[in-house]
């Protein structure tokens, strides 16, 4: 079925500088931590490198003591560390602030039309009625994870249903990709662009879904989900840049190349293990590591980006800072490729 060919030493060493630059950030209770902690536990479930679990719990513990932050959306994707702290472990506190989490998902966060979360980034009503892709990985993916883990059917069934229905709002069926987000009030794509980084958060939670879910295809929901990155994938293939990269607007050649999209999307394409992605993915390798710096730092990612108004909007986002998102998605992508022997891809679905 074809085989992926790479430099494990390069890789590993990359990693490691990763690690050692992400040590040094100052990341507090949110989004960007959740992603780059994400990052880090996949490098310790794959390398099983002690040093990244231990600078883990020494960090998470800390923040843990300084007094978790007003729950989001955003703010739940800090859930995804403490899964592997608690299988790790056996603490108890770790599996106290999932449940606080999951709890605040399930029974207070704000949804509209068919139970689908709106994305929130504080304790107000931030953007009525709207749904972005950022949410299928600081939630949906997280609810998923929580239910396969600790078997409740409700849980597994309501991670499903965000899939479902933001597959149904973000993504266009003639192209195969997604849009950043959907205002159910106006009842469109808002600036209606296909951003990089919306197409990575789809791209590489929908390929996590049938690697964690026990009989993943006795869900009709996951039909759905297989379906959609079936043809995102496809479509994605045919825009990656010469330097096996993807742009911030995707379709949109004059937008620059942005590293933390291309690792999920790269991502995603590993881990679906498709042997027609195989050349795709190698140019990723390539591109991504080349954008690995001395120091460890992931660079030309873009800063945090909201449902921009126009195409320049998104264009001149600055990608010139360290960003913990970059960091995060540097190392899934590589921890993909290290376990891609290993994975068991979903047969003919």
């Amino acid at each position: 079925m074809g085989k992926l060919h790479y430099d494990e030493t390069r890789i590993t060493d990359a990693m490691n500088l990763i690690l050692e630059r992400t040590k040094r950030m100052d990341m507090s209770w949110d989004w960007p931590c959740g992603v780059a902690y994400y990052g880090l536990a996949e490098a310790y479930e794959v390398t099983k490198n002690e040093s990244y679990l231990n600078f883990l719990k020494e960090r998470v513990d800390e923040l843990m003591e300084l007094g978790l932050p007003v729950l989001t959306v955003n703010t739940c994707a800090m859930g995804h560390c403490l899964i592997t702290l608690y299988q790790a472990t056996g603490e108890e506190k770790y599996m106290d602030v999932i449940r606080l989490k999951t709890r605040y998902l399930t029974e207070e966060a704000l949804r509209f039309g068919d139970y689908v979360l709106q994305h929130t980034v504080s304790a107000d009503n931030d953007f009525p009625e709207q749904c972005w892709a950022d949410t299928l990985f600081m939630a949906a993916f997280f609810l998923l994870r929580v239910g396969v883990m600790t078997g409740d059917e409700t849980m597994i069934k309501d991670a499903l249903n965000q899939y479902y229905w933001h597959i149904q709002y973000l993504q266009d069926e003639e192209s195969g990709l997604w849009y950043h987000g959907y205002n159910n009030i106006t009842k469109d794509h808002m600036s209606g662009f296909y951003w990089g980084r919306a197409n990575c958060w789809a791209a590489y939670t929908m390929s996590k879904v049938g690697l964690i879910l026990p009989q993943c295809y006795l869900y009709p929901q996951y039909l759905e989900i297989v379906g959609s990155l079936n043809e995102q994938l496809s479509a994605l293939k045919g825009l990656q840049t010469e330097n096996g990269l993807w742009r911030t607007i995707l379709d949109d050649e004059e937008s620059y190349e942005e590293v933390s999209a291309s690792a999920g999307i790269a991502a995603a394409m590993a881990l679906k293990r498709n042997p027609l992605h195989i050349k795709y993915v190698e140019r990723s390798i390539e591109g991504i590591l080349s954008h690995v710096a001395a120091d460890g730092r992931v660079t030309d990612v873009s800063g945090g980006t909201a449902v921009m108004k126009d195409r320049e909007g998104y264009r001149n986002i600055s990608k010139k800072w360290i960003q913990g998102w970059g960091q995060g998605m540097a190392l899934a992508f590589f921890c993909a490729v290290l376990n891609y022997d290993k994975i068991a891809g979903d047969g003919a679905l």
